[in-house]
């Protein structure tokens, strides 16, 4: 028997039409239930999760137009394809506008019911699909995503959460490789446009010549390459959101242009006679400083202030190292889910203080590409340090007191640490180490006792050798 294709319930008082429908559709390779009655197959409908809805049009007591009324009603309505020997346009029209997907009028060849059946079903399977990756875009871009440990992160998601509603444009700031783009999308899907489109553009990516047919659009002939009418991407987000990134390389003539766009919300398309109405929300981003920009001239002042309703500036990561070991962690949870069998990846202790350690010049995009590196090249689901690309265990500006707080880490623990550090910098000479901590052997001596009384705290690297 052929795999189920989705599950249908036929709704038909004549008995011989039913069984023949219900055996025709199973030998498809559909799950079948029939009932000979419209409230019986609503009630049906309320019980079951059906994939499509065959029902006749006149039946006693309820007719196909109440079943159609009922269904429609359900928080996940099936497909309905209406099937009657009453055809009339009218009919077709009604059960259209009530929300029937498709109208066949006895006499059918079932070859044609079939293909009705078979083009629903797939029509809803990829509705459901579209459903499925919205959640799932909605859920990956939600602010639970933005990891958020530190104050300064903990402003902006604030920041994001009271401008949802607003349509006002946004100008994202931050060095390369701190999510502005996250942030952006973070913006739409939590917004009221969360149902529209999300479309981004990198300007520094398209060649300065074609940007204005990519943003506005063009009309065929415009120019020699331009074939066929082409949208723009404006219109492409109508009713959703479009992030403008790289600001900064855009250039001044273009610049004049979308300006004249953010205040009118119409735009041209090349070769067009007439402006078209969007209605879009603006988010643009840049790592450059459009301060700096404003006041050489390579950037608009009215564009600028049009663009800077909402300011967000996002902190690098060196300068928020709370974030570091949880943003690695969930880095690591999404890409080891993706490893063929998933893996659980985790990050040693000695891993941990060499990611807190590191100043991270590339930022979140940086961390990522480490820890994609580090899950290739471990052998099981534990990242030891010497996993970690040379480059980062090597390069640590160390920012020790910050690393320390973002460990949330006591005094007594700070002491012990730094301790230990020096030893293992004067290669276990406690003489030499005594001495660049500022006391006196026997201090150190005990400290040490009590260290090793208490237990270790983690391994460290280096084996301490006897004192000169």
């Amino acid at each position: 028997m052929a795999p189920e294709r989705g599950s249908i319930l036929v709704v038909e008082d004549d008995a011989a039409m039913r069984d023949l429908l219900t055996e025709e559709l199973a030998d498809a390779g559909y799950a079948v239930e029939s009932t000979g009655g419209a409230s019986v197959g609503l009630e049906l409908s309320r019980a079951n999760r059906f994939d499509l809805i065959i029902t006749d049009l006149r039946m006693p007591e309820m007719d196909g137009f109440d079943l159609i009324r009922g269904v429609m009603a359900l928080p996940d309505p099936p497909h309905v394809v209406m099937i009657t020997a009453f055809g009339s346009i009218e009919t077709a029209i009604r059960a259209v506008k009530l929300g029937a997907y498709d109208y066949i009028t006895k006499p059918f060849e079932i070859e044609e019911l079939l293909l009705a059946a078979d083009k629903a079903l797939g029509e809803r399977q990829l509705r459901t699909k579209v459903a499925r990756l919205q959640r799932e875009v909605e859920e990956r871009f939600g602010l639970g995503n933005i990891i958020a440990k530190s104050q300064s992160m903990r402003d902006v998601v604030g920041l994001v959460q009271r401008i949802a509603t607003s349509t006002a444009s946004v100008l994202v700031t931050g060095e390369s490789g701190t999510g502005k783009e996250l942030v952006a999308r973070a913006i739409h899907y939590n917004s009221t446009r969360a149902k529209g489109p999300f479309v981004g553009v990198n300007l520094a990516a398209v060649p300065e010549g074609l940007i204005e047919s990519e943003l506005f659009g063009h009309k065929k002939g415009a120019f020699t390459d331009a074939r066929t009418d082409k949208p723009g991407l404006f219109v492409e987000a109508d009713g959703g959101t479009i992030f403008l990134d790289e600001i900064g390389e855009l250039a001044l003539p273009l610049q004049a242009k979308l300006l004249r766009v953010l205040q009118d919300y119409e735009v041209r398309p090349l070769g067009a006679t007439k402006n078209q109405r969007v209605d879009v929300r603006v988010v643009a981003a840049t790592n450059k400083n459009l301060e700096a920009m404003l006041a050489d001239g390579s950037f608009r002042e009215d564009l600028y202030y049009r663009l800077n309703v909402i300011h967000l500036d996002l902190p690098p990561l060196r300068s928020r190292p709370e974030d570091i070991v949880p943003l690695a962690e969930h880095i690591l949870a999404t890409l080891g889910a993706r490893q063929a069998p998933p893996r659980r990846m985790r990050l040693s202790p000695e891993a941990q203080q060499i990611l807190l350690a590191y100043h991270w010049p590339g930022n979140v995009r940086e961390l990522m590409n480490v820890l994609e590196r580090g899950i290739a090249l471990c052998q099981g689901e534990l990242i030891a340090d010497d996993d970690l690309p040379q480059a980062v265990r090597e390069k640590r500006p160390v920012d020790f007191l910050g690393a320390a707080v973002a460990r949330r880490m006591t005094l007594a623990e700070l002491e012990r640490e730094f301790i230990e550090r020096v030893l293992d910098d004067e290669a276990g000479n406690k003489t030499r180490a005594a001495q660049r901590l500022g006391l006196d052997r026997k201090t150190l001596y005990r400290k040490l006792d009590e260290y090793a009384r208490s237990g270790p705290t983690s391994p460290r690297p280096g084996t301490p050798v006897p004192d000169e």
